[in-house]
This record gives structure tokens, C-alpha cells and sequence, in this order.
């Protein structure tokens, strides 16, 4: 496909890992509202938690992530207190003990807790909550942190996935954006989570930064799948300076434009395709037997603030500072920095700030929304049955799309809406059409591309 013609479409849009998206969250749901929403909150209903950890040893400059560099454990240590208060809080508004299929934890660099630490809050929210027998826990490594010792903390919690940031292997990509990380840190930190028995290892890779070519991502690629990773999630950078100060540090001439950057997209993609992997979504790959790719395969995968995933709890809950919950009524999200989350918390309250309440129309729009990023189709007449509205309801949304079905992006076939392979790369500009709050070309979000 003509390049021009995905250019075309390279607009400022949401990366669509909730609906409506965090920038039209507002102070109208606070702590209140969420403890309300806890309360009525279905017991059927199985439970995903997430627990953030808002610390790093170092910055690195590309982070779009709510962190803060630390070079003393206590504040982590007090931060700890903070989050099994929440714990306990949000279990004694959920009494009796909710069933948990899924826990993620996320950072900042949750692998810069000490193991006993770590061990100590999932022991909590075993006691406080009914995690099932098969409940993936999953947590993220910088493996420049990592004590290969934490590997056998990590098993003793029950951790059976981890994801490794690595962004790319080059040293002159690695310099410009602060992170340093040899492939023999990563080859270290892989060999150690597997020696303990975590074998589901996720990486994560980026395109788009500083001085990055074709040659050299594939090179990145290729020294990545020598660690034989079951996912790979290649990430576009999103530079927002005006939302992430130190990304002012990036030297922005530098920066490859939208041609290089879709270029570097589809090198790594292929040479990911040619190694075996299967595409998921935007950009997410898999080995073909992965659980990522088979729920790819049944129309059973599924995306959240973490990326594309399997989980299919009916509600996530979100610890710690700026993490959010994902309620049947709407989202919730706790303060981003710790001060102001470490007073409401000691003040016996939740944290909550921000969120917003869904309708149906809310409702409907996210699944066509979610079909379309997974699936890269969707049927919206079916979705329109589902919540009763007529099957023309989105009329004007496939209206707006005729242009990019001429220009060979995608086909409307009645009410069935297919993105072309060719035109993956442009999935969330697709979604666009169908958010009822997105303003044209908002400066807050990233370019498509």
C-alpha cells in the first residue's frame, strides 16, 4: 500500500485503551462515587487488580508513565503502607471475599521492591481477596534494576508472567532517550525469571526514537527473539512534551519523521512475521500457541490500560497512585502524585480524583471501539442490536469513513466494517470515527503513526 495514503490519515487520536479516554475524565467522580459504585458492584462478577508502583531508579526520557526517580528505599517502604491501607479498604467495602482471575503489576518499576515487600502485598491480597487457582500475576521488569535474587520472590508470589522493557538494543537510540541496557542485562534478567519458573516473557520494543534506522530496529528485533520471547509488544513513541516535561531532553531533530516512523513499524513487524509471529491488534505479536493469539483466533481478546490482553474480568481495581478502576458504572482514578494519594489514604479515604460515569451509548461505542482494535472488524449492526438500538445508528460514523474505503483502507460491506492488513497501522484513526468526544486533531493525543 502507498504510503502517502496511511500518511493521510496520521491524525492526533486516543490510543484507545479505555472509552471514553482518560484526557475526558473529570472531578465528578470522586471517592464518593467510587465507594458507591464498589457497593453495588455484582459478587458474580470476577475481579482483575492492578497495583501501581509510581518509582524508578533512573528516567528515562521517552517514560509517558506517572513515576518519580528515588534513590532511597523508604519512600517506597512508606508507600507500601499506603497501598495495603487501599487494599484493605477496598476489600472491607467488598466483604465477603471477591473472587480475582487476574493481577498486574505496573510502574514506574515494580521490580524495585524488596522480594519480602512484594511477597508481604501479595500475601494481603490473598488474605483480603479469592484469587483463583489459574489467575495470571504478571509484573513488569527493568532489567537494569533487577536482582536476579527477586526472580525467586517473584515465583513465591505466585508471578508467572513478566514483561521486560528493552525499547531498542542500539547504544546511540539508548543514549539519546537515557536508558542504557545491554543485551547482556536483558539475557541476565530473562535467564533468571525462567530459572525460577516464570516462562511467559513479554518484551517491549519502540519505534520512533531518537536516531533510530530500519537496519537498526531490525537488528533490535533480532537480537530480542535470541531470548525467545512469547510477546512482543512494539510500541510507538509518543512524544508529549507538553503533558511529560522531561521529554523536553530529547533532542527533537532527531526524531524520525512519519514516513521513517512507518517504516520502522513495518520493518519490525515483518521481521517479527517472518520469525513465526503472529500480528495482534496494533501492536501487539505472539507466538501462534500463546493464550494472546488464540484469543486473537475465538474473538476473545480484549484490551485494556495494560494493552491487549485475555483478561476478561467482569471489573478491574486499580491501587496506588494515579491507577485507574474499571467499574461496570464508569472509571475511577486515584490522584497521580503520592502526596496528594498518601492523604486522602491516611485520611482513611479513597483516593479517587477523576473519573467519568458510561451509558449505553458509552457502552456501545466501546465495543465497537474495542472489536475494531482487536479484531481490526466489526459488525455494528450486531453491536446495535445488542443494546437496542437500530441497526442505522451509526450511519454517520460509516459516512465518514467512505473516504478511507476509497482510498483502499478499509471496506464497508452493509454494516460490517473491515481494516485492511496493510492498513493496521492506522486502526486508532478508524476508532476516531466512532468517539463521541474526541475534537479534531487534539493536541493532548499522539499522532496515529
Amino acid at each position: 500500500m502507498d504510503e502517502a495514503i496511511l500518511l493521510k490519515y496520521d491524525r492526533r487520536v486516543p490510543r484507545y485503551t479505555s472509552y471514553p479516554t482518560a484526557p475526558h475524565f473529570d472531578a465528578a467522580v470522586g471517592a464518593r462515587e467510587y465507594r458507591r459504585w464498589l457497593e453495588r458492584l455484582d459478587p458474580a462478577i470476577a475481579l482483575s487488580l492492578y497495583i501501581h508502583v509510581p518509582f524508578c531508579s533512573s528516567l528515562c526520557w521517552f517514560c509517558g508513565c506517572q513515576t518519580t526517580v528515588v534513590k532511597r528505599y523508604r519512600p517506597v517502604a512508606a508507600y507500601l503502607d499506603l497501598l495495603a491501607a487501599e487494599i484493605d479498604m477496598v476489600a472491607d467495602v467488598l466483604r465477603p471475599r471477591r473472587r480475582v482471575a487476574h493481577v498486574h503489576w505496573g510502574g514506574g518499576t515494580p521490580t524495585i521492591l524488596k522480594g519480602g515487600d512484594l511477597l508481604a502485598v501479595m500475601a494481603r491480597l490473598r488474605r483480603r481477596f479469592d484469587l483463583a487457582a489459574d489467575a495470571e500475576v504478571a509484573v513488569e521488569v527493568d532489567p537494569r534494576s533487577f536482582d536476579p535474587g527477586l526472580a525467586a520472590a517473584l515465583a513465591a508470589a505466585g508471578v508467572d508472567r513478566a514483561s521486560l522493557g528493552i525499547q531498542d538494543f542500539a547504544p546511540k537510540v539508548q543514549q539519546a532517550v537515557n536508558r542504557r541496557q545491554s543485551f547482556d542485562v536483558t539475557k541476565r534478567g530473562v535467564e533468571s525469571l525462567r530459572a525460577n519458573g516464570i516462562d511467559a516473557i513479554n518484551f517491549d520494543l519502540m519505534y520512533g526514537l531518537p536516531h533510530q534506522t530500519v537496519p537498526g530496529i531490525v537488528a533490535t528485533v533480532d537480537q530480542a527473539l535470541e531470548l525467545a520471547p512469547d510477546r512482543i509488544a512494539l510500541f510507538g513513541y509518543a512524544h508529549v512534551p507538553w503533558m511529560r516535561r522531561h521529554q523536553r531532553l530529547i533532542d527533537e531533530s532527531a526524531l524520525p519523521g512519519a514516513r521513517l516512523r512507518l517504516a520502522l513499524y513495518r520493518a519490525a513487524g515483518r521481521r517479527l512475521a517472518e520469525r513465526g509471529y503472529v500480528a495482534i491488534g496494533l501492536d501487539h505479536f505472539a507466538r501462534p500457541a500463546d493464550p494472546l493469539a488464540e484469543a486473537q483466533g475465538s474473538g476473545r481478546l480484549r484490551r485494556n490500560f495494560e494493552g491487549y490482553t485475555t483478561d476478561d474480568a467482569g471489573a478491574l481495581i486499580g491501587f496506588g497512585a494515579s491507577a485507574i478502576a474499571t467499574l461496570p458504572q464508569g472509571y475511577a482514578q486515584n490522584a497521580a502524585k503520592v502526596p496528594e494519594y498518601r492523604k486522602a489514604i491516611e485520611a482513611g479515604d479513597f483516593a479517587t480524583v477523576r473519573g467519568i460515569g458510561i451509558d449505553d451509548e458509552d457502552r456501545l461505542r466501546r465495543d465497537v471501539i474495542g472489536r475494531l482494535m482487536c479484531d481490526l472488524g466489526v459488525d455494528v449492526a450486531e453491536a446495535c442490536r445488542r443494546y437496542d438500538q437500530p441497526p442505522d445508528h451509526f450511519a454517520p460514523e460509516l459516512a465518514r469513513l467512505a473516504a478511507m474505503g476509497a482510498d483502499g483502507l478499509l471496506t464497508i460491506d452493509g454494516p460490517r466494517v473491515l481494516i485492511r492488513e496493510q492498513a493496521r497501522p492506522i486502526v486508532r484513526t478508524v476508532c476516531a470515527a466512532f468517539d463521541r468526544y474526541l475534537q479534531q486533531d487534539e493536541v493532548r493525543h499522539s499522532a496515529a503513526l
